[in-house]
């Protein structure tokens, strides 16, 4: 094959692997193989410039599918579940909740099908459907508004008879629905909330996949690998023509958010209700009086999953009471009153062709399996973890063996052991590696211990991981710095360590590939603006071990700043619930290095030094909104609702959800509910968002 020949089939091979990922949502080949055909392709374009046609991946932006589509806020954050791996993990998230609330003892519970499709989220406004979202990070999705149209599930319109009788078995006692918020009502007496926040699950029917699939393959068209990736993939198109010839469907479980009227009060009524207001719900829920009735009813569902006529991979326990559920809140982002009881996975069995490591950002070497190209569940895996290296030696997990791999829903597949009567004798036992993969420095290993580490403070593959974890969204969330970018800057020597993010210049940028000028000033602007983040994403993104993003929060609220947490002795740490002594000492020999000690120096002196939220709201209590209350409906053109809180009480303001005499200000923005006719009669003052923005610069 010559060189041009080379350069097209790249083209080819690129475009493919975008088009399976950015729309199909099923990658078939790793980033780290993507980019290597990427920087091909561009050293064979700087070498023969005049090739260069429209086509090539090197002249596309590469955006995820999130930029192709308006950003739609949600009004309240869509949440994910933690997971329960069989009846014990269940009965221990029950134990946990006990003891949180007595009323947990008289609770009934709610199981329904846990889908294994797309998360959507619907907005209905005086009955009718007006906008549509996927899930996106929880807190902003994709506005998919014309795609979702083409769903037939999905109601356009809430039908006029809406609030029609519902069967008996879903009323209370007295013969009427609970609601929250107050007053109970007849079924005939439903009233639809003016504007109403509906979340499903999209996915497509396994017989309607079967069925889309033959008709391709007679077609002679490609096929697709599962359900879920081709209805995601169905939904991200840019032309819902695309869209409406997809066999997709839906189902819903939840509200949420909604204003000028009341919800039932119990997630069993809800379904009910839903079903009433014309959304498709699971026929297969079921309410029961305690938890083991929950998880009797749950469990065989496992062998019994493929009767649901679609795919899933668990079932979910839910508090059937909606305000007890609320008023348990959160663990982390993961909601306390439910938790998802997954299936067990499917195992299948492939060739490990080799055994690569990895370098973490603390230096541990972690082992994982490189495969033959292998399905599970729909998805190709050709990386599976495997660990550890005594997990290596303690299953005698050879190169080139036949393996056992396991995939359990979203969790990264791993190698369960070796088919031993598949060997055929020239398998040799791994040794683990002398030197670092990345630095080629000796490793280390104390007997006893599980890690092997790189002890190497100058390791390029350290560097990396440790920037890439600061700029990460959970920590300092500098949009525009991926890892490729993060790889530029350290590999052209504008980066040592973390801190040196903060000192990049214009001019240095504009000397890497790629950069141009709009680019490098977007940059700069988001590492500046990194600046105003709280003190825990900081203490979350210098990544010392043990500390995630819960720990930095309590860390943040305990200390104040970093200067007291610095000086912080185990003794001190170990006052806070969840710092063991472990967690303490990595923490007080993290702030004992010369390396971090100079890195706080130059933090200190770039001015990124925060100070808790706590601090900054005894700051705020002097600000132009001190005794003031705001209100706000509709959306705002530059702000989101979190925002706007974050504008309101970073000034001393309060902001609530409710209109009352007591209210100082409605924040008006497009398309408000009943929130606005209810201020006007009040004699509350409106605003539009300039004038918040003028009143908080007084």
């Amino acid at each position: 094959m010559d060189t041009h020949d080379r350069y097209e089939k790249i083209k080819q091979e690129l475009n493919f692997h975008s088009y399976r990922y950015h729309v199909m949502d099923s990658p078939l080949i790793s980033d780290v193989e993507y980019d290597r055909l990427l920087s091909e392709l561009r050293q064979l374009e700087n070498e023969h410039a005049d090739w260069i046609t429209s086509d090539s991946p090197t002249q596309r932006t590469g955006a995820a599918p999130s930029d192709r589509f308006a950003k739609l806020p949600h009004p309240r954050p869509i949440l994910s579940l933690a997971n329960a791996f069989g009846a014990e993990d269940a009965r221990a998230w029950y134990e946990r909740i006990c003891k949180l609330d007595d009323r947990m003892e008289r609770a009934q519970f709610v199981v329904e099908p846990k889908i294994d499709g797309l998360s959507v989220v619907l907005h209905y406004r005086q009955g009718l459907f007006v906008q549509g979202a996927t899930r996106g990070d929880g807190e902003i999705g994709e506005d998919i508004t014309s795609n979702l149209r083409t769903i037939r599930a999905i109601p356009l319109k809430i039908p006029v008879d809406a609030g029609r009788a519902i069967e008996q078995e879903t009323l209370t006692d007295s013969g009427q629905l609970s609601f929250l918020g107050g007053t109970s009502k007849k079924p005939g007496e439903l009233a639809v909330p003016e504007y109403l926040v509906i979340r499903g699950e999209v996915f497509i029917n396994n017989a309607d996949f079967a069925a889309l699939n033959k008709r391709l393959e007679e077609g002679g068209e490609k096929t697709y690998l599962n359900p879920r990736n081709t209805a995601a993939g169905a939904l991200r198109q840019l032309d819902s023509k695309l869209t409406a010839q997809r066999p997709l469907t839906l189902l819903c479980y939840q509200v949420v958010y909604h204003e000028g009227g009341k919800i039932p009060a119990s997630q069993w009524e809800l379904l009910q209700w839903l079903k009433s207001l014309g959304f498709p719900v699971t026929d297969i829920a079921r309410r029961f009086d305690d938890i083991e009735q929950a998880i009797s009813y749950t469990q065989p569902w496992d062998m019994r999953r493929d009767e649901l006529g679609y795919e899933a991979d668990g079932m979910v326990i839910k508090l059937d009471d909606l305000s007890l559920a609320a008023e348990l809140g959160f663990v982390g982002k993961d909601p306390r009153g439910a938790i998802a009881f997954k299936f067990p996975a499917r195992e299948v069995t492939t060739t490990l062709k080799e055994i690569g490591v990895a370098v973490g950002r603390t230096g541990v070497l972690t082992p994982f399996a490189v495969l033959e190209a292998v399905e599970i569940g729909g998805v190709v895996v050709e990386r599976a973890t495997l660990h550890n290296f005594d997990f290596i030696a303690e299953k005698d997990i050879r190169p080139g063996d036949r393996v056992m791999v396991k995939r359990a829903g979203e969790v990264i597949p791993y190698v369960i052991g070796p088919v031993l009567d598949a060997r055929s004798g020239a398998e040799q036992p791994y040794v683990p590696p002398a030197l670092c993969p990345a630095c080629k420095q000796a490793v280390e290993h104390l007997e006893g211990e599980v890690a092997w580490y790189c002890v190497n403070a100058a390791c390029p593959a350290q560097t990396i991981r440790n920037v890439e974890h600061f700029v990460s969204k959970g920590a300092m969330d500098i949009s525009g710095l991926g890892i490729k970018i993060v790889e530029q800057l350290i590999g052209a020597g504008l980066v040592r360590d973390v801190s040196d993010l903060f000192s990049l210049k214009r001019d240095q940028l504009l000397s890497l590939e790629g950069f141009a000028e709009k680019k490098a000033d977007n940059l700069l602007e988001a590492i500046s603006q990194s600046r105003n983040k709280p003190l825990s994403r900081l203490i979350t993104g210098l990544g010392m071990r043990g500390v995630g993003e819960v720990s930095a929060r309590d860390l943040a609220v305990h200390f104040g700043s970093l200067d007291a947490l610095a000086g912080a002795t185990t003794i001190d740490l170990q006052t806070i619930d969840g710092v063991g002594p472990n967690i303490a000492e990595a923490i007080v020999d993290w702030f004992a290095r010369d390396g971090n000690k100079l890195v706080l120096e130059k933090l200190k002196a770039a001015e990124v030094w925060p100070v808790s939220d706590s601090e900054r709201k005894k700051a705020a209590q002097a600000g132009p909104f001190s005794g003031m209350t705001f209100v706000m409906t509709g959306t705002l053109p530059g702000l989101s609702r979190d925002e706007v809180k974050e504008f309101i009480e970073s000034r001393g303001g309060k902001a609530t959800d409710s209109v009352s005499k007591k209210t100082s200000y409605l924040v008006l923005g497009e398309t408000p509910g009943s929130k606005h006719e209810k201020a006007l009669s009040l004699g509350v003052k409106v605003i539009d968002e300039a004038e918040l923005r003028i009143l908080g610069s007084a």
